[in-house]
């Protein structure tokens, strides 16, 4: 089993501020991808709405979360240590690779299954964990 990435929030309020922390970060990708893209300043007024921020910031914010990835029986084993915690898998269950996300604040526990492409699998699991764990929070 190894991890990626380094962020599990233990609280809600430690999601809360990484998240807060990331709105400047956010503001300055979006700015910096809309003046390579040549952007005037009424198309940016018009296109750059805090919608589009907003998404950055969630990407961000995804990009961070700790994702452990191991084979089946390391996950089941994790699962039962951790025996109070909801656990969403999607993907195939016939196949042998896990990639996921705890977080411990909620008693939950995201995951995708995997069989070549770990990145991908990874990105996905990053999504899925921020839209079924993190959205509601912020």
């Amino acid at each position: 089993m190894h991890t990626q990435g380094r962020f599990s929030p233990a609280t809600a309020e430690q999601a809360h501020e990484r998240y807060d922390d990331l709105g400047p970060t956010a503001q300055t990708a979006v700015r910096e991808a809309a003046t390579a893209m040549e952007f005037e300043k009424d198309e940016y007024d018009d296109r750059v709405t805090s919608e589009v921020v907003e998404r950055v910031r969630n990407a961000l914010f995804a990009s961070e979360l700790e994702v452990r990835v191991g084979d089946r029986e390391e996950f089941d084993d994790w699962l039962a240590d951790h025996p109070d915690y909801e656990s969403h898998v999607i993907g195939n269950e016939n196949v042998d690779r896990v990639a996921w996300h705890a977080a411990p604040f909620a008693d939950t526990v995201a995951a995708a299954t995997f069989a070549n492409r770990e990145r991908a699998a990874v990105e996905t699991l990053r999504r899925q964990a921020f839209g079924r764990i993190y959205r509601d929070l912020f």
